[in-house]
């Protein structure tokens, strides 16, 4: 197994590994500098595009980020009980943290009409993460890892920084602040964490698969406390995810519950339909006259456990083909 995943021949030392991930050894004040610059501009980008509603200026700004270099540091600190090296990395991703957000927040004090940044395509699209945004978050760490310990594959890291995304949720999460929607915010906060979490986790047992752990020191400290914390943090991101997935499920479920409501009005249609808490709205587009509401309702309370009351926006109309 090792040798499938790290051949030796083209496994980095500790040594070589710590060089790249620990920005307080080697040429400390270069490394320090090309990641907050990097960090800076990278938000710069990535908040542009939020606010242009721009994929590709995203995309860009995912390139450059530099926050997955802490988050693997954290990987390597918590593999090798190197607690001072931890401790740093953990800093850099909380103050990278404070900066992108921060950017984010003063960028939407600056818009004219907050409310319509927060229903573009990129900004909806990261403020309700699925269970699948985790699944996707595990394989790119387990790519992100294996790039930093094999020296014949480090050239896919600028593709592992597009699919993990670290900088553009972030990004997200200021402009809905900045924005009052901290609702928005936390999904988008969520999404962050996610990935952080799964590329550290994935990221440590790549690391540990591949004996950076035997290398080690072996005083330095225990790491069962980490791991522990590690397994808790992958709990706390997977709950809200979990829920988001079972209300988009639950979502299309009731679509298709009001699109058999509407089966008398052939030119009726289901517009819309959004779960959230305790409220199930349903948006359609038909003639005058509905069917009786209970009827959606005692349909939409057989699909969701905990019946959520039913909210009918009728536009007056049909589709015509």
């Amino acid at each position: 197994m090792l040798s499938f995943l790290v051949p030796q021949e083209q496994r980095r030392t500790l040594d070589e590994l710590t060089d790249k991930l620990d920005l307080s050894v080697g040429a400390v004040g270069s490394k320090r500098s090309a990641f907050w610059i990097m960090l800076v501009l990278s938000a710069v980008i990535a908040i542009s595009g939020v606010v242009g509603d721009s994929t590709a200026t995203v995309i860009g700004a995912m390139i450059v980020a530099p926050l997955s270099i802490p988050i693997l540091g954290v990987a390597l600190g918590v593999v090798t009980g190197r607690a001072p090296l931890l401790g740093r990395s953990l800093l850099l991703v909380l103050a990278g943290i404070v900066v992108v957000v921060t950017l984010g927040f003063l960028f939407a004090q600056l818009l004219p009409n907050p409310v319509n940044v927060l229903s573009n395509a990129q900004v909806v699209g990261r403020t309700s993460p699925k269970l699948m945004d985790l699944t996707a978050a595990m394989a790119t760490g387990l790519v992100a890892a294996i790039a930093i310990t094999r020296r014949d594959v480090g050239d896919v890291l600028p593709g592992v920084a597009i699919a993990i995304s670290l900088v553009p949720p972030l990004g997200v999460v200021g402009v809905c602040l900045g924005s009052h929607a901290p609702a928005l915010a936390g999904g988008a906060f969520v999404l962050f964490a996610s990935n952080v979490v799964a590329m550290i986790i994935t990221s440590t047992i790549v690391l540990l698969i591949a004996g950076y752990a035997r290398d080690a020191d072996p005083s330095t400290l225990g790491r069962g406390k980490a791991y522990i914390v590690l397994g808790s943090a992958l709990v706390l991101v997977a709950v809200p995810m979990v829920l988001n997935s079972l209300t988009t499920l639950w979502a299309g479920q009731i679509s298709d519950a009001a699109q058999d409501w509407l089966r008398d009005s052939p030119d009726a249609q289901v517009l819309d339909v959004t779960l959230h808490s305790d409220v199930a709205t349903v948006s359609v587009l038909a003639p005058q006259e509905l069917p009786p509401r209970e009827a959606l309702q005692q349909k939409v309370d057989e699909l969701v456990p905990w019946n959520p009351q039913v909210v009918i926006v009728h536009t007056v109309g049909g589709r015509v083909q």
